[in-house]
């Protein structure tokens, strides 16, 4: 299960990231504000993916990027879907992940 939720936490990554010209160029947001929200919550995705293995303080991370992420549609009205797509895949893994897990211990 921590294999699948860093995988879905580094793409938020990529897909924040690319929010950021988006964000700049559309939501005329400045610059600065634009690529320091969006690299923070780069960072927050990358540090979680990390910390996923030790346990519960990485999907807790995680579940704080998840609504970071829909925050940015305020900006980036797109990301309301793509942070909300990212947040039910988020919840889905966090629900079904452990049942999984001991499916797969069972064989």
């Amino acid at each position: 299960m921590s294999r699948i939720a860093a995988t879905l936490l580094v793409l938020e990554t990529v897909v924040v990231m690319l929010a950021i010209p988006v964000a700049i160029a559309v939501g005329d947001v400045e610059p600065a504000v634009a690529i320091s929200a969006g690299v923070g919550i780069g960072l927050l995705c990358v540090v979680s993916a990390a910390l996923v293995r030790r346990g519960r303080p990485g999907y807790v991370l995680g579940s704080v990027a998840q609504v970071a992420a829909i925050a940015t549609g305020f900006v980036v009205p797109v990301m309301f879907f793509l942070g909300g797509l990212f947040a039910l895949l988020w919840v889905v893994l966090l629900r079904i992940g452990p049942d999984v897990e001991r499916a797969r211990a069972e064989e």
